[in-house]
């Protein structure tokens, strides 16, 4: 089945998320967005986890070592993440949105499609909705794209008192763009890597990198995660390399 059912769940979770603000007299307790983003953390610690342990197998010094290269492909990646300045140029996509929300608390909504367009650049620049939907594409593995719809559900919630009913409809870019890599990668990618024995390395890279999400869900550390992008292709090349 090619069907993006992380996306599709993601894009939900929007919707819904935004519905309830709408329906809610008043914005979400800051108790309650605290007690929300502590499950969450742990859960995307957890779930990301379970994923690193589903792409290892075999005798424990084989255990070892695709970990170490898993490891060693996130350390790798994230230097050279470093060298390209991937993390300024996410954070140049998202400074256009923070403009946007800026200009409304200070003089007030003027045009719908400023929620609109706001909502998408924020939820469509996500650096990690890249590293979700390609462990959806490559393994079915689609519960970190689930996590992110719940994290999106709460941001949206609060962004439909500022913007209004048009924010929620960023939930259709973000089910075309996910949608996008998920099949594109189970099409195209995923038969490579799995006729070379690739697609663990890839998969436990993936979830040490989603790990680190919940750093950020939890705002106990700043973590620039466009940086550990490129670390989903050094993981693969470092266990070819080792193959032979």
């Amino acid at each position: 089945m090619n069907i993006a059912f992380g996306a599709f769940i993601n894009a939900m979770g929007i919707l819904l998320g935004a519905l309830l603000g709408l329906l809610l007299p008043k914005p979400l307790p800051v108790r309650t967005q605290v007690f929300l983003r502590s499950i969450l953390g742990a859960a995307t610690t957890f779930v990301a986890l379970r994923l690193v342990w589903l792409s290892i197998n075999g005798t424990f010094w084989a255990c070892l070592k695709q970990l170490a290269i898993a490891m060693v492909a996130v350390m790798l990646g994230h230097a050279l993440g470093k060298w390209l300045k991937l993390q300024k140029l996410s954070n140049r996509v998202g400074h256009r949105a923070v403009l946007i929300m800026e200009n409304v608390q200070k003089h007030g909504l003027r045009h719908h499609a400023d929620g609109f367009n706001a909502c998408a650049i924020l939820l469509c620049s996500s650096p990690l909705g890249i590293v979700r939907a390609l462990t959806d594409g490559l393994s079915g593995y689609f519960w970190l794209l689930a996590l992110k719809g719940a994290i999106d559900a709460i941001a949206m919630a609060s962004f439909v008192k500022m913007f209004r009913w048009p924010a929620a409809m960023a939930a259709f870019p973000v089910f075309l763009i996910l949608s996008v890599i998920t099949i594109a990668t189970r099409l195209y990618l995923a038969p490579f890597l799995d006729a070379h024995g690739l697609t663990q390395s890839v998969n436990a890279a993936a979830g040490l990198v989603a790990s680190a999400v919940a750093l950020v869900v939890l705002e106990t550390r700043k973590v620039e995660l466009a940086n550990y992008l490129p670390a989903l292709v050094v993981a693969p090349i470092l266990a070819w390399i080792i193959k032979w």
